[in-house]
Formats: structure tokens, C-alpha cells, sequence
């Protein structure tokens, strides 16, 4: 998946949500899929809330996705172009030095 197919997919997930009415516990928070500066609240050292993170699908970065969506999620990185999977818990990969 290209950056855009991504963005796009996160986008189609988003719209998804709000045409069926889904709620906060609906969704899950998914580390390692957020782009820079589109991730939730707190995602870890070197930000300090949404919108804050400074890398691609960095680790402990988080946006919030249909619950059971998570774990299937799969995004490549414009880094280094390898594919890295959603995850239910903040990754130690892609972190900010």
C-alpha cells in the first residue's frame, strides 16, 4: 500500500464510522498506523498530544479505528517501504530520536 492508498483507506474507515453511527466503543486505539501529526492523545515520548507525532506510522503513535480492524490494518512506510501491521499496543519501532 502506497502513502495514499493508506490515507485513503484510513479516510473510507472514517467515513464508514460516522454513517453508521459508530461510538468511542466502537473503536480501538491502533499504534503504528497514524501519520505524522494525525495521531491521538498521548502517543508517547516526543509528543504531547494529537497531532503531535513527527513520523509516518510511528510506534507509539495512535488513531482510533473500528474496533477489530487493528490487527489487520497494513501500511508501507515511504522510508523505507516496508509493510508494518496496526497493533493494540505502542510498538518500539519508528520512534523519534
Amino acid at each position: 500500500m502506497t502513502t495514499k492508498t493508506t490515507t485513503l483507506a484510513l479516510a473510507i474507515l472514517g467515513a464508514f464510522t460516522a454513517a453508521t453511527g459508530a461510538t468511542a466503543q466502537d473503536m480501538e486505539k491502533c499504534f503504528g498506523v497514524a501519520l505524522a501529526g494525525e495521531n491521538g492523545c498521548a502517543a508517547g515520548p516526543g509528543t504531547t498530544c494529537a497531532g503531535t507525532s513527527t513520523i509516518d506510522y510511528q510506534g507509539n503513535a495512535w488513531s482510533l479505528v473500528p474496533a477489530g480492524t487493528c490487527t489487520e490494518m497494513m501500511v508501507t512506510a515511504s522510508a523505507d517501504g516496508m509493510d508494518r501491521m496496526g497493533s493494540l499496543e505502542a510498538l518500539e519501532r519508528d520512534i523519534p530520536m
